[in-house]
């Protein structure tokens, strides 16, 4: 995570980017998927240096995430990693500018929508 430290002596600093919990998890992803791991890697990076506030902000980095709600009544975004091979689940919590990663699916695991009723 960037940090930007103010000029002013005691003054604190300001955290910039989005915080992954367990990034690990992505990596072992790209262990079982090996096709994405560049990919998944990338989205880590560029998720780090994000400074999302809503699904709007998501969207002009990640044009096609959607935000859907599941069965628990929270509301996931849904990222296409990998030209739309696999489907990567989040929760955001903008407030906090924390990212939790939820599930990575195929796409064909994506479409039979189970998961939704696992969230």
């Amino acid at each position: 995570m960037d940090t930007l430290l103010d000029s002013s002596p005691g003054e604190a600093y300001k955290l910039y980017g989005m915080r992954v919990v367990k990034p690990k998890t992505l990596k072992e992803y790209g262990r079982n998927f090996p096709d994405a791991a560049a990919s998944l890697m990338g989205w880590l990076k560029a998720v780090r240096e994000a400074e999302w506030r809503s699904i709007d902000d998501v969207r002009e980095s990640y044009s096609h995430a959607d935000a859907v709600k599941v069965a628990s009544g929270h509301v996931v975004t849904v990222f296409n990693i990998r030209g739309n091979r696999y489907r990567l689940i989040v929760a955001i919590h903008y407030q906090w500018g924390m990212l939790y990663v939820l599930r990575f699916l195929t796409h064909a695991e994506y479409d039979k929508a189970a998961w939704k009723q696992q969230l």
